[in-house]
C-alpha cells in the first residue's frame, strides 16, 4: 500500500502544544481523490492540506484545504502553516532572510512571505487575494446573542454592529462588549441553524477590544459548525476580514494599521496573529497575516 510523508505544525505560536494544529502533505500526488476528506477527518485537525505542482510554472505550489467537513478555497493558518512546512524541510530554497512564495488556492494566487534567521523560518505571512468584501446584514443583534448563548447587551450595536465579511471564506464578526463575554460565548445549534445555516455567512467570529495579554489588540474566538469545526484555535481568514472591519472605523485614512489578535485561549492553544491593513485615502488596499509557526512530528501514513 502507498504511504505518503505528512508533518504536522503548530500555526501562530512560537511554542509547541500551542497555537493552532495542521497536517501538511507535502506531495500529494497520488493520493486517490475520493481520499482527501477521509484522511482529513482522520487527522480531525480543524485543516489539513494537501501540496501539488503549480499549474503555473511562475508560481511555487498548489494548495489544497480540506476541513473535517469540507473543502474551503483560502485559510489562513493552513497557508502559513504549509508555507513553514515546506521552508523547513527544504521544498522551498530559502532565498536569506526573507523569501516570497505564490500558493495556488481555491480563491486565487496567495502571495506569502517567509522570514527566516540563519537559513531557519520564524515567521510567514499572507497577502489576501480577495479584499475583505461586505456580505448580506446579519441577523438582528438579539437573534446572534441568543445563538452565542449571550445576552443582547453583551453585544455592541450601532457603529460597532455586528457585519459580515469575507477575504475568501465569509464571516459574521461580532463584537462583544469585554473578553468575558467572548469566553461565556458558545454556539447555540438549533439557534444557530435556524439564524445562519446555509447563509452567505455561516461561520461566527466573536471578538472584543479587550485583550488578555500585553501587547495584544483584540480577544477572539471562531465557530465554525458548518464546516464540523466546533471551535478554531487561531482563524488567519477570519483575521484578514477583522482587518476590513476595524480599518473601515479607524480614524487613519492613509498607511499601515496593525493589530496583535489572540485566539485559541478559552481551548488551551493559546495563538497570536498579527494583522496589518494597508489604507488609502480610506480605502483598504491590502491585507496581510502572519505569526509564527512550530514543526511538531512528521510520519507517513498508508492510503490507497
Amino acid at each position: 500500500m502507498p504511504r505518503y510523508r505528512y508533518f504536522t505544525i503548530d500555526v501562530f505560536t512560537n511554542v509547541p502544544f500551542g497555537g493552532n494544529q495542521l497536517a501538511v502533505f507535502p506531495d500529494a500526488r497520488g493520493i486517490p481523490e475520493h481520499r482527501l476528506q477521509d484522511v482529513t477527518r482522520e487527522f480531525n485537525y480543524s485543516e489539513t492540506t494537501f501540496v501539488y505542482p503549480p499549474t503555473d510554472p511562475q508560481h511555487t505550489r498548489q494548495v489544497r484545504i480540506f476541513t473535517p467537513g469540507a473543502e474551503v478555497p483560502f485559510a489562513g493558518h493552513p497557508t502559513v502553516g504549509t508555507a513553514h512546512v515546506l521552508a523547513s524541510i527544504g521544498e522551498i530554497a530559502l532565498t536569506g532572510d526573507t523569501t516570497y512564495i505564490v500558493f495556488e488556492e481555491g480563491v486565487g494566487a496567495v502571495p506569502v512571505v517567509i522570514r527566516s534567521t540563519n537559513g531557519v523560518p520564524t515567521f510567514a505571512q499572507l497577502s489576501v487575494t480577495k479584499l475583505p468584501e461586505i456580505g448580506p446584514p446579519p441577523p438582528e443583534r438579539t437573534i446572534l446573542a441568543a445563538l452565542l448563548g449571550l445576552e443582547t447587551d453583551d453585544l455592541l450595536d450601532g457603529t460597532w454592529s455586528a457585519q459580515a465579511l469575507s477575504s475568501g471564506l465569509p464571516f459574521v464578526l461580532v463584537p462583544v462588549r469585554h473578553r468575558a463575554a467572548v469566553a461565556r460565548a458558545h454556539i447555540v445549534i438549533d439557534a444557530w441553524k435556524d439564524a445562519l445555516a446555509g447563509s452567505w455567512a455561516s461561520e461566527v467570529f466573536v471578538f472584543a477590544l479587550d485583550a488578555e495579554r500585553p501587547g495584544s489588540d483584540v480577544h477572539a474566538r471562531m465557530f465554525a459548525p458548518a464546516l464540523n469545526v466546533p471551535e478554531d484555535p487561531a482563524t488567519g481568514s477570519a483575521c484578514a476580514a477583522l482587518g476590513g472591519y476595524l480599518a473601515a472605523r479607524n480614524p487613519l485614512r492613509d498607511g499601515l494599521l496593525h493589530w496583535r489578535v489572540e485566539q485559541g485561549f478559552e481551548m488551551g492553544r493559546p495563538s497570536i496573529l498579527e494583522v496589518e491593513v494597508d489604507v488609502a485615502d480610506g480605502t483598504v488596499t491590502g491585507v496581510r497575516v502572519g505569526g509564527s509557526s512550530v514543526l511538531v512530528c512528521e510520519g507517513t501514513m498508508a492510503i490507497s
